[in-house]
């Protein structure tokens, strides 16, 4: 890695919000920020590995002419290598299939016409699990994608690429897509701020109407809730063919941090629906500090956690469903990437892990599929009680029960299983809510004793990101976090 230099690293220090200001009042021009992004990334990324395919000289004559007059304009943007298209670039979800076949997107879903209307520019796109089926980013395609806070450990997943980009300082906000945690694991590992929005907040059009039975939803990356709530607002909204969306906000989201804090009941636990996962010591910590914290706000703040939670066989249940959907899904996928290839995959052209996950899938029938999709929907009627009944007005988690795990804990090349199990130990508190389709946030408000981040994660009821994005502003002014680039640190 070469020493840093200080060129372009005042801009690195400063938020989307406070980099479009400098292009709107003439200060810098986008050219400018884009290339102090490009010298970033290239003097840094041979470290991290976390972007993959470089846009350089189409981001620099994108930002040489005319950008859309949106809040981002001029801004240096990543995408992430999966949950969505940007048209005559690479696609390739981690899988090296699509790798080698050299499979170029035909045109930009909505939501990345969305991301370039906010006046972002794209400078390429970052590493990611494949098809983004592991909550760390490894994959055997690309190689893994190192923290920046210390190289040894995982940047989280499956938007892990975005997440090392946005804290190591190459750009101030990155892409990223959450089917079960994706975009609020990596917020943790790497010290941002993470929501994955409501289901239907966002369009995932025009290549799909929904993702994963409705599990999936998209959005970005930031290390500011600023930036998190105007990058929301960008983004919202139905496009034409969507089968469902979700109610329009009251106010634009920016509007949100700036209205005086309503008192609210909090519950807050470190126990998840899991019964075989442990929340350890540093993670409980965490979440009882904020606790404390957010009661010194004025907030009424309780030991509580949704009653479905404690009910052991619903979680046994739950995940015997999960089990059959997510095998279907990634068997579906698999069939869509043959498509894209043009020849049908084999065990070869993807992880073994994946394979594996496929293979059921492959042999479910409908009324099994049908029937896990019902028990979701059940399972969230229950869920809601404790915002609905109990009335609760948000739920306070640990975002993982444990600090960003070492790499090389997710392949076993001779137990591929060995793989998901491990997974599904960092997943307990953040996949329930995409199921249920709930707005949750995680916010980088604790570091461990080895210098890693531990992010928090707050629940709100449906639509109710409003709530979210004020109580992130307020811990955000109460427990302010490092918002400055970390430089890649050598493993312990």
């Amino acid at each position: 890695m070469k020493e840093h230099d200080q060129a372009g690293d005042e801009f690195a220090g400063l938020d989307a919000t406070a980099q479009a200001a400098l292009v709107r009042t003439g200060e810098v021009s986008a050219l400018e920020l884009v290339d102090a992004a490009i010298a970033r990334i290239e003097r840094d990324n041979g470290a991290l590995n976390a972007v993959i395919h470089q846009r350089f000289e189409r981001a620099r004559e994108e930002a040489r002419g005319s950008l859309p007059e949106g809040p981002f304009r001029g801004v240096p943007f990543l995408l992430k290598d999966l949950d969505g298209f940007s048209a005559g670039d690479p696609y390739h979800g981690g899988n090296r299939a699509l790798a080698e076949a050299g499979y170029v997107a035909p045109v930009d879903s909505y939501l990345t016409g969305k991301f370039r209307a906010a006046g972002l520019v794209i400078l390429g796109r970052t590493n990611t699990p494949e098809f983004g089926l592991m909550p760390t980013t490894e994959p055997l395609a690309k190689g893994p994608t190192r923290n920046p806070w210390n190289l040894g450990h995982s940047a989280g997943g499956s938007s892990g690429g975005s997440a090392a980009s946005v804290a190591a300082g190459f750009v101030p906000m990155a892409h990223a897509g959450d089917g079960g945690g994706s975009i609020r694991i990596p917020a943790a590992s790497c010290g941002l701020v993470g929501l994955k929005p409501t289901r239907g907040r966002h369009s995932l059009g025009p290549e799909a109407g929904e993702a994963w039975g409705g599990l999936v939803a998209r959005m970005a990356l930031t290390r500011t809730v600023r930036d998190c709530a105007a990058i929301l607002q960008a983004v919202q909204g139905a496009m034409p063919g969507d089968p469902y969306t979700a109610p329009p906000p009251l106010r634009p989201y920016p509007e949100e941090l700036l209205s005086p804090g309503q008192r609210l009941r909090i519950g807050f636990t470190t126990v998840s629906g899991d019964p075989s996962c442990t929340t350890t010591p540093e993670c409980a910590r965490a979440v009882n500090e904020t606790a404390k914290w957010l009661e010194s706000l004025g907030h009424h703040v309780e030991e509580a956690r949704p009653a479905v939670w404690k009910t052991p066989d619903f979680f046994e249940a739950s995940l015997a469903h999960f089990m059959v959907a997510y095998g279907v899904w990634t068997a579906a996928e698999l069939d869509r990437v043959a498509a894209m290839i043009g020849r049908p995959l084999t065990e070869a052209d993807v992880e073994p892990g994946t394979w594996l996950i496929a293979e059921p899938g492959r042999t479910a029938t409908g009324l099994a599929y049908l029937a896990a999709i019902e028990a979701f929907q059940n399972g969230s009627r229950e869920m809601a009680k404790f915002w609905s009944e109990d009335g609760f007005d948000l739920l306070l988690t640990p975002t993982m029960p444990e600090p960003p795990p070492p790499l090389g804990q997710f392949h076993d090349a001779d137990n591929p299983l060995a793989g998901l199990m491990r997974s599904s130990q960092i997943i307990p508190f953040v996949a329930p809510f995409n199921i249920t389709g709930q707005p949750a946030i995680s916010l980088p408000l604790h570091i461990s004793a080895a210098g890693l981040p531990i992010g928090v994660q707050l629940v709100a009821a449906s639509y109710r990101e409003d709530l979210l994005l004020r109580t992130a502003a307020e811990l955000e002014q109460a427990m302010p976090w490092p918002t400055t680039p970390v430089p890649p640190r050598n493993a312990d």
